[in-house]
C-alpha cells in the first residue's frame, strides 16, 4: 500500500530559507521594479493599518526591505520599524537599500514569524507583505503578531488574491508543474494564493482573536516594457520556480522558460507588458482588553 505524504512544515521552512538565501541578491537588484508594482498597495496597507509619525513597526518576512523602508519613511525619524526574515542574506540587503536611502531607524533581525522573539505588547503595528501566504501555521503567525501588539494597534497584510486574477505568477507555476509532472500540492501545504479566495484573510484575522477587520482587493499588474523582462525577474528572483524544476534536464528546463515566455508573451501589446495581478490587502486591531 502507498504510503500517502504528509507535509512536513519544518521541512518547508528549510526549504523557503534556502531560497530566499539564493535569490537574495537578485529580489535587491529588482527593487526598483517591486516598489513600482507593489508600492501603491503598500502605502494602502499603511494607511489602512492607521501608521503615524513616531510608531514603532514590525516587518513580518521583510525580505530585502523595500516596504519596511517605506514604513520608515512614514512613521519618521521619532519612529522605528524592525524587519524580520527568516533569511538572514536578504536582510543584509535591506541594511544596504537603507543606507543607500540615508535611512537610520530600521533594524534588521532574523526571526521565525511563527516564533517572534520579541516581548508582548511592544509594537504599534505589524505589516507583512505577501508573507503570510508561506507560513505553514497561518493562525500561529497571526498570533503572535496579536501578541507583540500593543492593545489597539493593528495588524495589517498583503496576499495575492486567486490563481485567475494573478497569472504573471500562475501562468509558470502551472507550466514547471506539468512539465515536471509535480503532484499538486499537500493539504495543509501553504502558498501564494492560500489567502486569496474572497472572505478567506477575514476569516483568518477574525479567528485568530482580531477585531474591526478588513480588507480591500487592489489591481497590482506587473508593468514591463516586454513579457521577456518580467520572465527574467522571475528567472532571477523567484527561487521557488527552479526548485520545482529540480528534476528536470537542462534542455527540458530552458523549453519551460521559453513556454513561460511564449504565454506571458499574451499579455504584451503596443503598450508593453501588463502581467495580471490582484492583491487583498486586510488589516485587524488587537482588543483594547
Amino acid at each position: 500500500m502507498e504510503k500517502v505524504k504528509v507535509f512536513n512544515p519544518e521541512h518547508y521552512k528549510t526549504t523557503t530559507r534556502e531560497q530566499w538565501q539564493t535569490a537574495a541578491e537578485a529580489w535587491h537588484r529588482w527593487h526598483p521594479t517591486l516598489k513600482s508594482w507593489l508600492g501603491p498597495a503598500t502605502d494602502l496597507m499603511l494607511d489602512m493599518a492607521e501608521v503615524k509619525a513616531g510608531y514603532r513597526v514590525l516587518d513580518i518576512a521583510a525580505g530585502a526591505g523595500e516596504q519596511s523602508i517605506t514604513a520608515a519613511e512614514k512613521v519618521g525619524p521619532n519612529g522605528y520599524v524592525l524587519a524580520t526574515d527568516l533569511a538572514p542574506k536578504i536582510l543584509d540587503f535591506a541594511v544596504e537599500l537603507a543606507n543607500e536611502k540615508g535611512i537610520d531607524n530600521i533594524e534588521t533581525k532574523e526571526m521565525d514569524g511563527e516564533n517572534l522573539i520579541v516581548p508582548d505588547n511592544s509594537f504599534d503595528t505589524v505589516i507583512s507583505r505577501v508573507g503570510l501566504i508561506f507560513f505553514p501555521d497561518q493562525q500561529k503567525a497571526l498570533k503572535e503578531m496579536k501578541r507583540v501588539l500593543k492593545p489597539g494597534g493593528f495588524v495589517a497584510a498583503i496576499v495575492y488574491s486567486t490563481v485567475d486574477k494573478n497569472q504573471f505568477f500562475s501562468t509558470p507555476v502551472s507550466v514547471i508543474r506539468r512539465r515536471a509532472q509535480l503532484p499538486p500540492p499537500l493539504a495543509g501545504q501553504p502558498g501564494p494564493f492560500s489567502l486569496g479566495a474572497e472572505g478567506v484573510l477575514d476569516d483568518a484575522f477574525n479567528q485568530a482573536g482580531f477585531i474591526n477587520v478588513q480588507s480591500k482587493t487592489v489591481s497590482a499588474p506587473v508593468k514591463m516594457e516586454k513579457a521577456e523582462d518580467c520572465v527574467q525577474f522571475e528567472y532571477e528572483s523567484f527561487a521557488a520556480l527552479h526548485q520545482m524544476l529540480g528534476g528536470l534536464s537542462d534542455s527540458e528546463k530552458s523549453a519551460a522558460w521559453e513556454e513561460i515566455r511564449v504565454e506571458l508573451s499574451k499579455f504584451e501589446d503596443e503598450n508593453g507588458f501588463s502581467g495580471p495581478c490582484e492583491l487583498v490587502i486586510g488589516v485587524g486591531q488587537k482588543p483594547l482588553n
